[in-house]
């Protein structure tokens, strides 16, 4: 199982970044997909996500700014960020909760991280 990030890059305060992360690999269910961030100092810490379902949410601190969608049959989820600040700055990192290959339970994954900058 792969997760590959991308679309991360240095950008100015209030600019926009849109962040893609696409999963492979011998996947029989996926039930969430979602993104994580970690600032240098700083335990990782959820940004939001999207269930099987549909249901799209992201945490308060970024609510307004950031909306994350995505297709889990696709097994794709992105993460627009609009109004980035500073405080932004961080490694971004993919998860996904799924099934793969013959074993019967859900296991989480995570993609390389992709590094968010934001210059003020």
């Amino acid at each position: 199982v792969q997760l590959q990030a991308s679309g991360g890059g240095l950008v100015q305060a209030g600019g926009s970044l849109r962040l893609s992360c696409a999963a492979s690999g011998n996947i029989v269910s996926i039930n969430f997909m979602g993104w994580y961030r970690q600032a240098p100092g700083n335990q990782r810490e959820m940004v939001g996500g999207v269930n099987a379902a549909g249901s799209a949410n992201v945490v308060d601190s970024v609510k307004g700014r950031f909306t994350v969608s995505g297709d889990i049959a696709k097994k794709m989820v992105f993460l627009q960020m609009n109004n980035l600040k500073p405080e932004d700055t961080a490694v971004y990192y993919c998860n996904a909760h799924l099934k793969a290959g013959v074993n019967i339970y859900y296991t989480s994954h995570w993609g390389q991280g992709t590094q968010v900058t934001v210059s003020s």
